[in-house]
């Protein structure tokens, strides 16, 4: 099978706002609890915090993380979080029907996440609380001292404001499952009126307000023009979530997906210019995809499980173990969101440890990287500067997701202070390899420095305590320049990052 795919310099999508490699992490399961903070673990730190989860974070250089929710944030009360651990309450999450011991709440996440180079995305709880509550928090969270809110985080140990500029408006306001679920035009003002008073507080504090909790729900996009048409003026970002799953076992089905995706954005690109110029709007309000992840090995068993459970405290939940396909799938996805980054700024894959998570830790026990870890990082660490539109000409299929599927995806980053392009590729070809032909426009003195590549794997194999290092990326070989073009043979069913010097 033979692809040619035409890169030019000056075809740019436009610049990629680094919070594009962002994650999130909820008070959900064992995520906080024995994922990022064990202080009877071996590796814990003087805060107990391990360090050899942290390890695995710092190298992914995440920019930004949402936290503490998540269905979590819907019936949470911050201030339970905060003062001395031992008059902390014991709360009972009725999201997750466990136990919250409280034992990490807002200054010690903030100190895992400086520790971790992460920027704090918070979620206030506008489900069974509101705007006085909200308010309350962004002033305990924000305000340098000489108020009683201020005052009483110093009193804490934390006498610096943690300066916190990303605020989310809740959670999933659209489900039915949400603690203080809404109507959209209920939500809309009352995110409008939060929004206003963060931004009065503080004008240059961005807001996130709640979009569809997926494309399947009966309100998209609805809801969306409804929620928007209350706040646009007030708001910098609406919300997307999506989870992905191959329950068919059909794996060209399943990266198929990915124009699913595609499709969901550009239908919210859409309704938010709607609504920008039925109000006759100056400001632009982008897309925060701040929920995704492939989701589905376990969710059934544990559906069951958690809906029974005696609310136990952190328990194991949603532990998914992932394989090569949904590496690639991840891969694949990773390039979307490049290719949208005109309309995505945000995006946090959820989550972070042990919960549907490119990390995993067992209590006690050692922490390894899943084979999803990689494609993230990689994005993570190259995508940044400029998208590029590229074209790609090779073979298609069609599967109930989509038609015109190609068998190669590609997205290509154009990093103009680092004098580098990488190119992200994916043969989502079961079988065939590829025959690999791109012209690079204006980049004449493009030099090959790195190939890394994933490929040769069972598309069912996985990572575990045992096999940490099963699937791991590895150099790559076989691709080169030739008069000026990349050439070379990509095999089936792999992953590729090529990185030029282009300078």
């Amino acid at each position: 099978m033979k692809a040619r795919v035409t890169v030019h310099r000056d075809f740019r999508i436009g610049l990629i706002d680094d919070r594009l490699y962002s994650a999130f992490i909820e008070h959900m399961g064992r995520a906080i609890y024995s994922g990022i903070f064990e202080p009877d673990h071996p590796s814990a730190d003087a805060n107990g915090f391990r360090t050899d989860v942290l390890k695995f974070v710092q190298d992914l250089k995440i920019p930004a993380i949402r936290y503490p929710g998540g269905n979590f944030v819907s019936a949470y009360r911050w201030e339970d979080g905060i003062g001395p651990k031992d008059q902390r309450p014991v709360r009972l999450d009725l999201a997750w029907r466990s136990k919250e011991t409280n034992q990490v709440g807002i200054n010690e996440f903030a100190i895992w996440a400086e520790k971790a180079g992460i920027d704090m995305m918070l979620a206030v709880n506008l489900g069974s609380r509101g705007l006085e509550d909200a308010r309350d928090f962004l002033e305990y969270v924000n305000f340098p001292g000489g108020t009683h809110l201020s005052d009483l985080r110093r009193s804490h140990g934390t006498e610096k404001p943690h300066d916190v500029k990303m605020w989310c408006l809740g959670n999933e306001m659209d489900g039915p499952w949400q603690v203080g679920h809404k109507t959209a035009v209920e939500y809309g003002r009352l995110a409008n009126e939060t929004a206003k008073a963060f931004k009065l507080f503080d004008k240059s504090i961005e807001a996130v307000v709640c979009g569809s909790s997926n494309d399947r729900m009966p309100t998209y996009p609805e809801w969306e023009r409804q929620v928007l048409e209350e706040c646009y003026e007030n708001v910098d970002y609406i919300s997307l979530h999506k989870y992905f799953d191959n329950k068919s076992g059909d794996t060209l089905n399943f990266f198929g997906k990915i124009e699913e995706t595609g499709r969901y954005i550009q239908a919210i690109g859409g309704t938010i210019d709607y609504v920008k110029a039925k109000k006759r709007a100056k400001n632009d309000v982008y897309i925060c995809f701040d929920e995704w992840n492939v989701w589905y090995h376990n969710i059934e068993e544990d559906g069951r499980r958690w809906k029974s459970w005696d609310w136990p405290e952190a328990p194991e939940l949603l532990e998914e173990t992932y394989n090569f396909e949904d590496a690639l799938f991840v891969a694949c996805l990773m390039n979307e969101f490049i290719r949208r980054s005109d309309r995505v700024k945000i995006a946090c894959i959820a989550q972070l440890v042990n919960v549907i998570a490119p990390i995993r830790a067992e209590k006690g026990g050692p922490a390894w990287r899943q084979t999803i870890y990689y494609p993230y990082q990689f994005a993570s660490l190259y995508g940044r500067g400029d998208a590029l539109n590229i074209a790609v000409d090779c073979l298609t299929y069609d599967c109930d997701a989509a038609n015109d599927v190609s068998y190669l995806d590609v997205a290509g980053v154009h990093d103009r202070e680092a004098n580098t392009l990488t190119l992200f590729i994916v043969n989502r070809h079961l079988t065939e390899s590829v025959e690999l032909d791109v012209s690079l426009g204006g980049f004449p003195k493009a030099r090959l420095i790195e190939h890394l590549v994933m490929q040769g794997h069972d598309l069912r194999a996985v990572n575990s305590p045992e096999r940490p290092e099963h699937i791991v990326p590895t150099q790559g070989s076989g691709v080169g320049i030739e008069d000026g073009a990349v050439k070379g043979t990509l095999a089936a069913v792999s992953y590729h990052v090529l990185r030029f010097s282009v300078g």
